[in-house]
């Protein structure tokens, strides 16, 4: 299957196959649930970065909302707040509603790209923009847009991943002969990373006032618990009966490889920052 060098930027796959429904962030949350050993939550860790930040804010945004975990710790923590869920693909926004509902809460949901986002959201005491500003090919203009809807005093966390995250599953693509480019294409989060991330902020006119670093790992107990994974990312040119089927894909990956467990690592680095 061709995919473009850069697919987590490229805004025909981000409003299709990335995202035009929510089963495939879906699937990859679950297979990376499942695989985690070490690192702390990270919706858990965005809250209480917030609280540190904003302890009672009026007005809260979690932006770039996906699937709404973190949107559902936010409210959680801040009962008196108002909430607002912004995202660009409806279908995740309506699985954020149907979350938020079963925690009878309600909450402003706002279909829009986080490009744009002056005339739709203001006056927000924290904004949240968690994994995912490497989806912009400028995040320094994103956060900019994200910066000029805080109110004074306001605060946005942003969490990112390490431009080598899960490079092991690359190398277990590239060993298994289907796809051996896999460890030489840029990563996925080649935009926005904790290499350059604090960086970006700061071209964008922030104050970062704290920055936050921890090493997540992953044990995929066996290859077809890694094909789970490995066919929710964009970056990997596999055929396209490998590439729709796990099921597929794990059998010739049995065919071609000891089926053993898998150890991949990430770096999630969490800024919080302010405007001077």
């Amino acid at each position: 299957m061709s995919t473009p060098t850069a697919p987590f930027t490229d805004p025909a796959l981000i409003r299709g196959t990335l995202y035009a429904t929510a089963d495939r962030i879906g699937q990859r949350t679950s297979a990376l649930h499942r695989a985690k050993i070490t690192g702390a939550d990270a919706a858990a860790t965005i809250a209480a970065l917030a609280a540190a930040a904003h302890p009672t804010p009026t007005r809260v945004a979690d932006i770039g909302c996906g699937r709404g975990t973190t949107t559902v710790e936010l409210a959680r923590q801040y009962p008196a707040a108002a909430i607002v869920a912004v995202d660009q693909s409806p279908a995740l926004l309506a699985v954020v509603r149907d979350r938020l509902r079963t925690h009878a809460r309600e909450i402003n949901l706002v279909t829009a790209d986080f490009h744009h986002l002056r005339g739709v959201l203001a006056d927000v005491d924290v904004a949240v923009a968690a994994f995912c500003l490497y989806h912009s090919r400028r995040p320094e203009q994103a956060l900019a847009e994200i910066g000029a809807c805080l109110a004074p005093g306001g605060h946005i966390i942003a969490a990112t991943k390490s431009a080598d995250s899960y490079t092991t599953i690359d190398q277990v693509i590239a060993a298994s002969g289907l796809d051996r480019g896999a460890i030489s294409r840029p990563s996925l989060y080649e935009a926005f990373h904790t290499g350059n991330a604090e960086a970006a902020f700061a071209a964008a006119g922030f104050v970062l006032h704290r920055r936050l670093d921890q090493q997540h790992t992953f044990r995929f107990t066996d290859l077809a618990h890694l094909a789970e994974y490995a066919v929710t990312s964009p970056k990997y040119r596999l055929a396209p009966k490998l590439a729709a089927d796990p099921a597929a894909l794990a059998a010739v990956l049995r065919a071609r490889l000891p089926d053993e467990p898998v150890t991949a690592a990430s770096t999630v680095t969490y800024l919080v920052a302010a405007r001077p």
